[in-house]
């Protein structure tokens, strides 16, 4: 079993800083401007505080410990403590403020994914795997949360530390200054060596989780697949490779995290070693303080801090940064499908003034509920063009999924749709909805082309049954009203009466109010479809598809759907894509499709009589054909 990367660029770590990334991260950040100013505002002030505290060791020393002065010693440690009250209260507060700001820029950021998600058309989950948009979504908000948190402002507030420290070591005395900084290329050189090596360390752990994460989630959607085939050692092993893989990575870079440390701390104890050796010679020769020497090595310190964490702060930029170009490419994917200015809202709509085809005022009785004008779709193409795949393809390319395919319903008639898999059933209710664009002709609901509907509008008037039943977590009532907020609970518990739902729902612990578990795994296969025709009994669409909505239910459960389908479609438009014969037999008309184009229609009884395609699926079962291109 192959193991599939949630995106190649998963284990990608690019630039620590990009001024493009981030004046579109301010752009967020910009609503929080006071608590992001007053955390950076902070940064000085608690820079100089820490900068005093070796300053009032040495002024303990010299000025007061050598001298036995010790009320004045008192007053000295007196000020210390207070300087340390500061220091931490300053860290608390520009800490909180700055992880704070973060957040709400996370949260901004997983707000506008997750609307533009919504909004971007079916062809773009065709090809763009679930979890890399749950890792955009989560895991990559969290590397912009600590860009905050502890990135680009750290790394400010570690250069003011930096720059106090230089200053006041070259004020104390430029000697000592220069006996410190004279490991400083050293250290900067490791830091450069040991960089390189870890922003490679930090890119293969990132590959590996990738691998880790797609292979955990494929496995766990397909578990009861892996149990009937008894994968599950296998599944084991090859699991067990991954984490494996993981393991040995996250050590690899966490030897060269440690490495570098030790680098720094061993250059640091080096150049502290420097300092007691010659500052012991000037003491000796008195022409240096002890205090002096002491808060030298305080600031020593200081100086060698950041330094040793620039690694992992560096690294978190580069996360950052990566995580942001992923964010805002999903956040400029392009959005075909969208509703027109001015978009038509339907017949029903009190801002219809009737002027326009189909609208209330002038719609004549004639104009059918549905019409295809001689439509041309093939999936992957380019909006409005016959291409796939960059190349274009002529009326006999086997690309087009529909081809030249045109019919009409009338206002209340119910029609079937039925053809070999492939035939182009569920690509032409997908049309109707406008998940899909058309490549060429038109798809007209109530004499007006879809494209000029406004989406909620159109998928409002034109409702669908799925043969997969999608059911939320969730109480049952709150899964029968979806899509209509305002239906009253006597609704909801007439329509699940009309489906015959009422029963196994009040069975239930809790009934209408009992929870209905991930995708409904608490359910059977025909209790999901009960519960998907009484949901659209509340929705109550003026047109309904029914996608083979009575599939894979035993007789019993059929008998019941359907009954519950006919009180469905009574009085109402309707497009039923069909395998089972008892829903094609009491259709008005029957359309047969095949290789995408329409080749028959008629009554169930005429096209049987006709002895043509319908007749030989009819034969067959409709089972004619072996699975080729999706329907």
């Amino acid at each position: 079993m192959s193991v599939h990367i949630l995106g190649s660029d998963d284990g990608q770590l690019g630039r620590a800083y990009d001024h493009r990334l981030m004046a579109r991260l301010w752009g967020y950040a910009r609503t929080y401007r006071p608590a992001l100013f007053a955390s950076t505002a902070l940064l000085p002030a608690l820079a100089g505080v820490e900068l005093v505290q070796p300053y009032l060791v040495k002024v303990a020393i010299d000025d007061h410990i050598t001298r036995g002065n010790w009320e004045g010693l008192a007053r000295v440690a007196g000020l210390f403590v207070l300087t340390l009250l500061l220091q931490y209260g300053l860290r608390f507060l520009s800490g909180y403020l700055m992880v704070a700001t973060g957040q709400r820029v996370v949260h901004d950021l997983r707000q506008a994914v997750f609307a533009q998600v919504q909004r971007l058309p079916a062809e773009f989950f065709d090809r763009t795997p679930v979890g890399r948009l749950m890792t955009r979504v989560l895991s990559d908000g969290e590397a912009i949360g600590e860009l905050f948190a502890s990135g680009v402002v750290a790394v400010f507030g570690d250069a003011l530390m930096l720059s106090g420290v230089v200053v006041v070591m070259l004020v104390l005395d430029w000697r000592l200054a220069v006996v410190t900084f004279a490991a400083v290329p050293i250290l900067f050189a490791v830091a450069v060596h040991f960089r390189t090596h870890a922003r490679e360390a930090y890119r293969e752990v990132r590959s590996c989780l990738a691998r880790l994460n797609a292979y955990l989630q494929e496995n766990l959607l397909g578990m009861t697949v892996v149990q009937l085939f008894g994968r599950e050692r296998a599944h084991a092993e090859e699991f067990a490779g991954l984490n494996e893989d993981h393991r040995r990575a996250v050590f690899r870079r966490m030897r060269y995290d440690a490495l570098l440390y030790a680098g720094v701390e061993v250059i640091g104890s080096v150049a502290v070693a420097g300092l007691i050796w010659w500052g012991g010679g000037q003491i000796l020769a008195d022409m240096l303080t002890f205090g002096v020497l002491v808060a030298f090595l305080e600031y020593t310190h200081r100086f060698f801090l950041p330094i040793r964490d620039l690694s992992a702060k560096y690294t978190v930029m580069q996360s950052a940064m990566v995580a942001a170009e992923r964010i805002f490419g999903l956040l400029d994917e392009p959005v075909t499908i969208e509703s027109p200015p001015g978009a038509y809202r339907g017949p029903r709509a009190p801002a219809d003034d009737g002027r326009r085809p189909g609208g209330a005022g002038s719609r004549a009785a004639a104009t059918p509920a549905i019409e295809f004008r001689d439509v041309w779709f093939a999936y992957g193409a380019r909006r409005g063009h016959g291409e796939v795949l960059g190349r274009s393809f002529g009326s006999d390319d086997a690309g087009w999924a529909l081809r030249g395919l045109t019919f009409r319903v009338a206002r209340g008639e119910r029609v079937a749709v039925v053809g070999a898999t492939g035939a182009g059933k569920t690509t032409l209710a997908r049309l109707l909805t406008r998940t899909y664009d058309v490549q060429r002709g038109a798809v007209l609901v109530e004499g007006v082309d879809v494209r000029e509907w406004e989406l909620s509008a159109l998928r409002r008037h034109v409702g669908r049954v799925l043969q997969d039943v999608v059911l939320f977590a969730g109480s049952v009532a709150e899964n029968l009203a979806l899509g209509r907020t305002d239906a009253t609970a006597a609704e909801v518990e007439a329509s699940a009466c009309a489906a015959h739902a009422d029963a196994f729902i009040r069975a239930l612990p809790g009934g209408y109010a009992a929870g209905i578990r991930e995708r409904g795994a608490n359910l059977s296969h025909g209790q999901r479809q009960l519960l998907a025709v009484a949901r659209a009994l509340v929705y109550n669409p003026p047109v309904l598809v029914l996608d083979e909505a009575t599939s894979s239910v035993d007789p019993g459960t059929e008998a019941l759907l359907q009954d519950a389908l006919d009180r469905l479609l009574r009085g109402r438009t309707s497009v039923t894509i069909a395998h089972r014969l008892s829903t094609v037999q009491g259709a008005d008309r029957v359309l047969v499709l095949h290789g995408g184009s329409l080749r028959e229609e008629g009554t169930h009884d005429a096209l049987l009589r006709g002895g043509g395609l319908y007749a030989t699926l009819h034969e067959l079962g409709f089972g004619g054909e072996p699975v080729g291109a999706r329907s």
